[in-house]
């Protein structure tokens, strides 16, 4: 379902795992990954070097995805390169709309060799705005990220957005022949002191329910076989990242916003905040016709 992979980079260390994952996906399925540094003419980059006047941040940019080619070519991944100059969050999602990318994925930091922190802040910033869906990696030495997926979580409120990302999640799922987890997240309450030990009414706990029976009916119908719900109460990007790491999850799938009409259900709002904190890569999406450039 991923021919064409678009992969920023700035030769970090989080762009190099986003860049080895890609590889991974694209090795697998037989993709072509688009390999994408954006010199970014906020900088002062031009410099003498002898007689001659050279723009230290384009070569730089060069010579970032000249390596990462070669990364590429000894996986027998076939690839592109391209250098942009501009932003690098205006320049990337330019980017991203310009071609046919089904894919992008990004490392959920970033920095240049000046120790300038770059593609952090820009991640956020392509994850809320990018047509196609969009996979960040965080490097972590003592829990790699692990590919093919043999289990994805997918939170879910039962919102627009949310069931965007269920219908992803279950193709993926689909595909891996994985199993789906389905969690739906009651978050703290603000008129509650101890939002996590307090007991759910039974019509809310009902509502939440309805919602999970719902997602399960869509994922079977979608041509998973192996779905479990789970129902929790408790901050949400807590209750995420918990699961993730207590049920052995090798992806998460979340829509980029959620509001279901009750306040209580705010799951968009919280994605870029499991994003920082999930040990495993998010696959993030949004509906085509929302709203995000407003």
């Amino acid at each position: 379902m991923f021919a064409r992979i678009l992969v920023p980079t700035d030769g970090s260390d989080p762009a190099t795992a986003a860049l080895e994952h890609a590889l991974d996906v694209a090795a697998d399925v037989g993709a072509t990954v688009h390999l994408l540094t954006v010199a970014d003419t906020n900088e002062p980059s031009l410099t003498r070097l002898g007689g001659d006047v050279v723009d230290v941040l384009e070569r730089e940019s060069n010579e970032i995805v000249s390596d990462a080619a070669e990364l590429a070519e000894q996986r027998n991944v076939s690839v592109v390169t391209d250098v942009v100059q501009g932003d690098p969050r205006s320049a990337l999602v330019e980017y991203t709309t310009t071609d046919e990318f089904d894919l992008v994925v990004m490392g959920a930091h970033g920095r240049r060799g000046l120790g300038e922190y770059v593609l952090g802040s820009v991640t956020d910033h392509v994850v809320n705005r990018s047509d196609v869906p969009v996979l960040t990696v965080r490097p972590v030495d003592d829990a790699p990220s692990t590919y093919p997926y043999a289990d994805i979580l997918v939170p879910t409120d039962g919102s627009d957005h949310a069931t965007a990302a269920l219908e992803l999640g279950a193709t993926v799922a689909a595909d891996h022949g994985a199993r789906l987890h389905l969690l739906s997240v009651v978050d703290e309450l603000p008129e509650v002191v101890e939002a996590e030990t307090a007991q759910l009414s039974a019509q809310l706990e009902a509502n939440v329910q309805e919602i999970l029976d719902e997602a399960e009916a869509a994922a079977r119908e979608a041509g998973v076989e192996d779905v479990t719900t789970t129902l929790a109460a408790g901050s949400t990007p807590r209750e995420v990242t918990s699961y993730a790491e207590e049920n052995g999850i090798d992806l998460v799938v979340m829509g980029t916003h959620g509001h279901t009409g009750l306040d209580r259900y705010l799951l968009g709002g919280f994605t870029e905040r499991v994003i920082r904190t999930s040990p495993v890569p998010v696959l993030t999406t949004t509906r085509a016709d929302s709203d995000r450039f407003d």
